[in-house]
């Protein structure tokens, strides 16, 4: 009896490795910001983190790389792609990470998915970014890859980073990825005008971003354990005269308000 108890133990033992799915995370980072939080997931995960990159690297400054990318832009050039190092085949789930340029993910990933597909695979976006993008970029993705499951991602605005690891769990644990316990969020509160107070934590969160964001017009809010959050409806003109609108995303924790993303 004690070896058949064994026996079946083993048995369940094999079947529950056999059905587990095989995870990847993948990246492309120029500065190293995407790959401090693709590691910070991999280590969460306890799964392989393999950089990619393509042979005309991107190097350079900030300013010298936006130059390059218009210009490749223009002349609809899309990098090769240097052997990833992985068989892509291998794996079930690909964590996939990169920065966002021009509002999606930058060109290489552009290069990786011409010679991917991903077919019948799940892609998990992961990004980081000045002021947004994960929304488009996924977008982006799904269009991109239709023979794959884009799921929901994750991004964080590289003046952030450092707040990275707790959200990373938390979005791990919401996704099935990890097990654990997250805590269920209220919905943001009706939208209603924005006061002086209101209007106070909107500049403080965005007063310092390199370019101006708009004027918010109606907020929302809700309370978290880690801080309350807003969502202001933000207007701004364009120079041609076009109002446009977005939804700014601020946290308000220990005494600090910052934005977490931009969604245009």
């Amino acid at each position: 009896m004690k070896r058949l108890v064994l026996a079946i133990a083993a048995l369940s033992i094999m079947m529950s490795c056999t059905n587990e799915k095989k995870v990847l995370v993948l990246y492309y980072s120029q500065t190293g910001t995407t790959k401090a939080v693709a590691e910070e997931i991999g280590a969460q995960l306890g799964t392989e983190v393999v950089p990619f990159d393509v042979e005309e690297a991107y190097t350079g400054s900030f300013e010298e790389t936006i130059a390059r990318c218009l210009v490749d832009q223009e002349n609809g050039f899309v990098p090769t792609m240097k052997p990833v190092g992985v068989d892509l085949k291998d794996y079930d789930v690909v964590f996939l990470g990169y920065p966002i340029w021009f509002g999606t993910y930058a060109p290489p990933v552009e290069a990786l998915i011409q010679n991917e597909k991903f077919v019948g695979k799940t892609v998990v976006p992961f990004c980081t970014f000045g002021s947004g993008g994960l929304d488009t970029s996924s977008d982006d993705l799904k269009a991109a890859l239709p023979e794959a499951v884009v799921a929901e991602g994750y991004g964080v605005r590289t003046a952030r980073v450092a707040s990275a690891p707790a959200e990373i769990t938390r979005f791990l644990i919401a996704g099935g990825y990890l097990e654990g316990e997250v805590e269920t969020l209220p919905d943001y509160s009706e939208p209603q005008p924005v006061t002086d107070a209101e209007t106070a934590i909107f500049d403080e969160a965005c007063g310092n971003y390199q370019f101006p964001l708009g004027t918010p017009v109606t907020f929302g809010s809700r309370e978290t354990s880690w801080g309350t959050e807003y969502l202001f409806n933000v207007q701004s003109t364009a120079p041609d005269g076009q109002v446009a609108e977005s939804r700014i995303y601020v946290v308000v924790a220990d005494g600090k308000a910052e934005f977490t993303q931009v969604v245009r």
